[in-house]
């Protein structure tokens, strides 16, 4: 075969004679889901992918874009970047969101806030309840000291290097690959300070659904979490579907809820009131 492909018109014909092939792990083009929400139309469906274990996946996002992620099989761990889509030098800031919500544990109810005071997306349902916005997520140097090879290109891919792929298809640098926040994978911090890892796995099927508070660009990485204890390179399929939703409005309970986090809703509306 190898021989074969290096011939370019055999080439060719090898890549066309796989139009059509499925994998689980790919974006559904056009996009169908045969699970969307009650009330949700499907030509309101706007992304339907599976990430594989090390994949990564990016899209821009509407406001009041839901996002709902799903893990499949109980063990993917999703590590999230958000910039604002127009001016991504904004982008998600892990300790204002921290800071400003006097809470580490992210669950329902809970802002993912930007570096400019504004809430970027907010969590509209959870049922997983294990996230992380203490470790960020693994690198080249973590990965060949814990698996023995760490390469993007390699055989146990990097958190770090696959949100680079997706930041760079926006025409983004390293640079700007900022600290993320962890999906379906915990941390516990200790009396005493210590982190102790919740990373399962757990039963499958836990979801997550984000509502896009600004326009903005996700980019999500698939790989197992920088304080995994197990000595494999191990992490499940993560799937993304996300749809077109109304803007939050006024009286939205989630917008409410807090002075701080009415105050980041009222900055969001600033912004588009220009």
């Amino acid at each position: 075969m190898t021989q074969e492909l290096a011939n370019p018109l055999a080439a060719r014909d090898h890549a066309r004679a796989m139009a059509g092939t499925v994998v689980e792990a790919m974006p559904v083009l056009p996009p169908v889901a045969p699970d969307l929400p009650e009330g949700v139309a499907a030509g309101d469906l706007l992304w339907e992918e599976t990430v594989a274990p090390g994949g990564y996946a990016t899209r821009k996002l509407a406001r009041g874009s839901r996002l709902r992620l799903i893990d499949i099989e109980g063990d993917a761990c999703a590590s999230l970047l958000i910039y604002n889509a127009e001016m991504p030098s904004e982008r998600l800031n892990v300790a204002d969101t921290v800071k400003v919500q006097w809470n580490a544990y992210l669950n329902a109810g809970k802002l993912l806030l930007s570096d400019m005071g504004r809430v970027m997306m907010s969590i509209l349902e959870d049922d997983a309840t294990t996230h992380d916005a203490f470790c960020g997520t693994s690198n080249a140097a973590t990965n060949e000291a814990k698996y023995g090879e760490g390469r993007n290109s390699g055989a146990f891919p990097n958190g770090r290097d696959r949100l680079l792929l997706g930041s760079a298809k926006h025409g983004l640098h390293r640079r700007d690959v900022h600290p993320c926040i962890n999906l379906f994978k915990g941390t516990k911090i200790e009396a005493d300070g210590t982190i102790t890892p919740l990373v399962g796995p757990f039963e499958g099927g836990r979801k997550l659904v984000l509502r896009a508070e600004m326009d903005v660009i996700v980019v999500l990485a698939n790989c197992p979490h920088v304080l995994d204890p197990r000595d494999e390179w191990t992490v499940s399929p993560l799937r993304i579907s996300a749809w077109r939703g109304p803007v939050t409005g006024e009286n939205d309970p989630i917008r409410t809820a807090t002075p701080e986090g009415l105050r980041a809703f009222e900055n969001v509306e600033d912004y588009f009131r220009r």
